[in-house]
């Protein structure tokens, strides 16, 4: 297991959600496809084909815990991730 699929499912298991950095959380956006636009502490995720964007701020070095659902939700509607994916 590579250490973004750890990732992907320490973010999908929901049990870690205050654990994550929120440099980790970026690079997984990153391996999923997403775009990344940085204003100020404002890092805004998009990507093809999927109407929501992401508007993400660190706390301190750690991503926000409900900013870590946002990302779980968004994963688990769009199917993303999977072996199966593109």
């Amino acid at each position: 297991m590579t250490q973004k699929d750890k990732l992907l499912y320490k973010v999908l298991c929901g049990t870690a959600d205050t654990s994550i950095s929120f440099s980790d959380l970026c690079r997984l956006l990153k391996y999923l496809d997403f775009e990344e636009r940085v204003r100020g502490d404002h890092h805004i995720f998009t990507r093809e084909g999927i109407a929501e964007i992401l508007n993400l701020q660190p706390k301190g070095a750690q991503a926000k815990p409900y900013q870590v659902r946002q990302v779980r939700n968004l994963i688990l509607r769009y199917r993303l991730g999977g072996s199966d994916e593109n």
